[in-house]
């Protein structure tokens, strides 16, 4: 018997033997009138032993075994796993290693050990988020984010992405050395080919979207304001391109880069994945694994991205396009 059932035991003793009353045992207990009553009952019957819960020092039928309990702490001792939050770790728990088992238990399981989630989070000022566009095309956020995605693999590569801003699902991921225009052209034609092309296009100031000109030129006409490669691909596509001012206005996908990497490298380990070909093979098909777990619903079912006419135009769209003069010579 614990110190608060021997506790309990001695308010009711006291009530059952009129040393106290049933208002004055319910205020000392914080129990209700009808659970003193209840308990007073079970005392005269069957002593203190009614104090006690049936359940007491019995196992619950839903926990743990300590088996799998070493099985899961083996698992996460191995290398590959070290950098793998917890609920990134409880998803690759059920899918490769057949073990179901809630977030919290896991959660309690791994803290009792004195393990921590590398993924840590701290506390931001309350800020009012900019509401969901209501349908899927309206707008798109586009950035790239250079990161070690491989063990064993020091060096850095840029992984190119877009994602919808009013279902958050991933609409292509593209990886390169560097992030480049050849990153966003490809990114671009996974995303066109998978859903189609969206109504506008949210990216960062970078001179691959828009020229650094482009502002100053409205004020002094001497200056060349001419669309970047990417620009004039999206004018040729009718897409809208909108430059953020700062990397909080395209918060939903400055937070993926946070999830992906987190779990992509993990992913990538699992899989024996160590270059950006077999990488970029893997990304076509992990978007789709993604956004089943967290896309959600927009408010309005009916999609804004437009199929195109034909794929083979992204050839001559989704390409690098210059002017050259010929001269006398016919050079």
């Amino acid at each position: 018997m614990s110190k608060e059932q021997f506790r309990r035991y001695q308010v009711i003793q006291a009530a059952v033997d009129g040393k106290t009353t049933i208002s004055e045992a319910s205020q000392a207990l914080g129990l209700s009138i009808r659970q003193i009553l209840r308990l007073k009952k079970g005392v005269k019957s069957d002593g203190a032993s009614a104090i006690i819960h049936g359940n007491t020092n019995r196992k619950p039928a839903n926990s743990i075994s300590s088996e799998e309990k070493k099985r899961i702490l083996d698992i996460l001792s191995s290398d590959e796993f070290k950098s793998c939050n917890f609920s990134h770790f409880r998803d690759i728990l059920g899918e490769y290693f057949g073990i179901e088992i809630s977030y919290s238990s896991l959660y309690r399981l791994l803290s009792s050990q004195g393990l921590k989630s590398p993924k840590k989070r701290r506390r931001k000022k309350a800020h009012r988020r900019r509401a969901r566009r209501p349908q899927a095309g309206l707008l798109v956020q586009v950035d790239a984010t250079p990161y070690q995605w491989f063990s064993g693999d020091s060096k850095s590569y840029a992984l190119h992405g877009a994602i919808d801003d009013a279902t958050g699902q991933i609409l292509a991921l593209y990886m390169t050395k560097n992030e480049c225009l050849r990153g966003y052209f490809n990114m671009a034609r996974r995303m066109v080919e998978n859903y189609g092309i969206p109504v506008s296009l949210y990216a960062d100031r970078h001179t691959i979207f828009q020229s650094p000109n482009k502002e100053k030129a409205e004020f002094d006409s001497s200056l060349n304001a001419n669309d970047t490669q990417f620009g004039r691909a999206l004018r040729e596509l009718g897409v809208q391109l909108i430059p953020a001012r700062s990397p909080q206005a395209k918060g939903r996908i400055e937070r993926l880069w946070g999830t992906l990497q987190s779990r992509l490298p993990v992913e990538f380990s699992l899989n024996k994945i160590s270059t950006m070909e077999a990488a970029n093979e893997y990304l076509s098909k992990y978007i789709y694994q993604y956004n089943s777990q967290f896309a959600v619903e927009p408010k309005v079912s009916d999609s804004m991205f437009i199929r195109p006419e034909s794929l083979d135009d992204l050839n001559h769209i989704l390409c690098v396009k210059e002017t050259r003069t010929v001269d006398a010579g016919g050079v």
